[in-house]
């Protein structure tokens, strides 16, 4: 039983295809999701699906995989049973890897959520996209400056690879690819603001990494603020310290936390809610359960796909290898590399010894990720709306519909 279709669960469904093993694969949504890409959904340069596939699709030609779509919300991990759908639906199991990823944390105030939206799903990017796109149509019939300038500011918190990545897309969409759309609008007054409460953006990055990743950022003309904490989010106004700014868009991109299913199953957890498992990746007293991705602890190892398809696939071989009698093995994390895209031509790159910024890194970027999509269409599809957007500067996927129109703020 693998319960969760994201870069994990499905990577460990492939790798038990030749095991003698029926694997059921049970997820809330009935779709592989490529999140590195999902900021430009939030930003109209992608449509939602050029980076999502039908987990059915992925696994048709598995003979021993099945997909269930459902909502899990119990397992008992000595009974061996997977509770979905309020109980309607009872899965048991023999061996069970738990991959259900992680949600934004708020850092106890889940009020804000509602008016600073996260990005881990294709619903966030679609509510980020409505609310970019809303505030520009807001302002463009407003006759308040003071409204005007409120709405055409952006304030992201956060200053990893999400909040950079949609930091630096931000102004060169309003400023060059809506330029000549709005006609009572001077974009050049956009104002995008990004917050990070460390001492320095992309704190996973060598030093250099970042501050170059600052500099192309400010060179774009984001605000960036380091050593900034956020007091307070309201549906007018972000407050950092004792400073009120006025906005009506504020993007969350801090924090992790796991997936509220790590603790309903009863395992000891850290801070952010991820089991702690042992050198094999499976929970102390239960070695037929197996948790991987972002909602396992695992000292030294980043909130990364790679990272969560090395882990997918080590739990799946720890399974072969207990069914044959083998011993099984520590689980040792190979870096591939981080990146992190800055804006247009812009990006940086760390491969360990290897560092490289500007052009070269960005074309890389654009390479690794055209290879690791799901699809030919999706690959296809991709590449053909980043042309698009490289030589209009504008966003393909625009449109408001009549239920996004619908402003609750």
């Amino acid at each position: 039983m693998i319960v969760g279709g994201g870069f994990g669960g499905l990577t460990a469904a492939r790798a038990l295809r030749s095991a003698p093993v029926d694997v059921t694969l049970v997820d809330r949504r009935n779709h592989y999701l490529f999140q590195p890409l999902l900021y430009q959904v939030a930003t109209g340069v992608l449509s939602p699906a050029d980076i999502a596939m039908p987990l059915r699709v992925l696994l048709r030609a598995q003979r021993n995989a099945t997909v269930l779509l459902g909502d899990v919300a119990a397992i008992d991990l000595h009974s061996r049973v997977v509770s979905a759908d309020a109980g309607r639906l009872r899965l048991p199991f023999d061996y069970l890897i738990v991959a259900t990823g992680s949600r934004h944390s708020y850092f106890n105030h889940p009020e804000w959520e509602s008016i600073a939206p996260g990005l881990k799903t294709l619903d966030d990017a679609r509510e980020i996209r409505r609310r970019f796109l809303l505030a520009l149509e807001q302002a463009e019939r407003s006759t308040d400056p003071a409204e005007r300038d409120a709405l055409l500011t952006f304030v992201i918190v956060g200053g990893g690879p999400t909040g950079v990545e949609l930091a630096g897309v931000l102004p060169t969409l309003a400023r060059r690819g809506f330029r000549r759309d709005f006609r009572r609008l001077d974009l050049n007054r956009v104002r995008v603001l990004l917050v990070e409460g460390g001492p320095r953006l992309l704190a996973a990055f060598p030093d250099a990494l970042s501050i170059r990743a600052l500099r192309d950022l400010q060179d774009l003309g984001v605000e960036c603020r380091t050593g900034a904490i956020v007091t307070q989010v309201t549906a007018d106004a972000v407050h950092i310290g004792e400073e009120r700014i006025a906005t009506r868009t504020v993007l969350w991109a801090a924090g992790n936390t796991a997936s509220p299913l790590v603790r309903v199953m009863g395992v000891a957890t850290d801070r952010a809610g991820r089991a702690l498992v042992l050198p094999d990746l499976s929970i102390p007293d239960h070695p037929h359960v197996f948790v991987v991705g972002d909602a396992a602890a695992v000292p030294d190892v980043p909130g990364l796909a790679a990272a969560a398809n090395q882990m997918g696939e080590h739990a799946a071989r720890m399974i072969v290898h207990a069914l044959s009698g083998e011993s099984r093995e520590s689980f040792r994390y190979r870096d591939k590399g981080s990146m992190a895209v800055i804006g247009r031509g812009r990006a940086v790159a760390d491969f360990g010894r290897v560092q490289f910024t500007g052009a070269f890194a960005f074309l890389t970027w654009l390479f690794v990720h055209l290879l690791y999509l799901a699809g030919f269409r999706n690959r296809l599809a991709v590449m053909l709306e980043w042309g698009y957007s490289y030589f209009t500067y504008g966003p393909s996927a625009r449109l408001i519909t009549e239920e996004d129109a619908k402003d609750p703020r």
